[in-house]
């Protein structure tokens, strides 16, 4: 049975999309049949953050009953799939979100689907909440982020939602609150700290997941630690061969 898992935050801004796109890519690279979906319908970001701004069929397709889900399914160059809002305001019309859970029901034979959630506490957010199982908040270090996530996660648990825990971006000497002051808010665990990272940055300007890009920074490794203990596996970093991007590399003679 897939499991349907959303990344909240109480606002925009925080790294919510970014992390829904790492964290699948991660768990791809774990052997987890995984879709990254996109269920920000107002302001959708998968695709502009991997370069495919526009395509075919996207999830408003599907719920306005155009397209079947899986017709809306791609698969990028690393094995993840992807299923990406369309940014046309004129594809708004008719996509109904309270069909999600329905468009939600008809995705087969996947392990896990990272939903990316729109930020705040609006219907589209509440939509979703139906539609999934288990919840990641995700929040900057500072006191008004914390603030706006603990209302998400008390909106989620209002909805019977499993709050897994919060996800920490940003993180530097320089960040406002500790991760413990977060806990104590928002009287739950701290499972990723995402530290700041300017190959994050530079992972959004080439399109594409850090994880990807970049797999030995900072970042990625935190994201792929966070990745490894959601699958309940100790983390341990693939040898050079296994990856993805080495094999393809090498069937294309760039390397040895």
């Amino acid at each position: 049975m897939t499991q349907f898992l959303g990344i909240l935050s109480g606002k925009g801004g925080v790294g919510k999309t970014t992390s829904t796109i790492n964290i699948a890519a991660a768990l791809n690279q774990f052997g987890k049949n995984v879709v990254a979906v996109d269920a920000n319908l107002t302001t959708p970001n998968i695709g502009l953050h991997l370069g495919v701004p526009i395509v075919p069929v996207t999830i408003h397709d599907a719920l306005r009953g155009k397209n079947h889900i899986s017709e809306a399914i791609y698969m990028h160059s690393s094995g993840m799939k992807v299923i990406p809002g369309s940014i046309s305001i004129n594809d708004l019309k008719n996509a109904d979100p309270d069909n999600i859970e329905q468009v939600f029901n008809d995705i087969k034979n996947i392990d896990l689907c990272i939903v990316d959630s729109p930020a705040g506490l609006g219907n589209n957010t509440i939509a979703v909440l139906n539609a999934i199982d288990d919840v990641i908040v995700v929040t900057n270090p500072e006191l008004p982020s914390v603030t706006d996530s603990l209302k998400s996660i008390k909106l989620a648990e209002k909805f019977g939602k499993n709050v897994i825990g919060v996800v920490v971006t940003r993180v530097s000497d320089k960040t406002d609150m500790s991760i413990k002051n977060i806990e104590t808010m928002l009287d739950k665990k701290v499972i990723g700290i995402i530290p700041e990272d300017k190959n994050v940055r530079y992972s959004m300007i080439k399109k594409d997941a850090v994880v990807h890009l970049y797999p030995k920074t900072k970042a990625a490794v935190a994201y792929k630690k966070l990745a490894s203990a959601l699958i309940g596996k100790p983390y341990k970093e693939l040898p050079r061969e296994e990856t993805f991007f080495f094999r393809l590399f090498k069937s294309l003679g760039l390397v040895k």
